[in-house]
């Protein structure tokens, strides 16, 4: 890498929403602030649902003959 050309990587403390904290290394010169992390969001807690109000998953295996 080239010498100053870069910008400096440091240490930041990222917040959720839900009030989970952890550290990550970043460019940004602040904290950040998120609304959903790993912690809280539905997929990495095996809360997401499904939503299927237009039948398009059985439509798609009435096509393709998924299971």
């Amino acid at each position: 890498m080239k010498p100053e050309i870069h910008p400096a990587y440091d240490q930041i403390t990222v917040t959720c929403s839900c009030g989970n904290t952890f550290s990550t290394g970043s460019t940004a010169k602040k904290d950040l602030s998120i609304e959903v992390c790993s912690a809280c969001h539905p997929f990495y807690t095996g809360k997401q649902k499904v939503l299927d109000t237009a039948g398009q998953v059985d439509k798609f295996r009435r096509r393709f003959g998924g299971k």
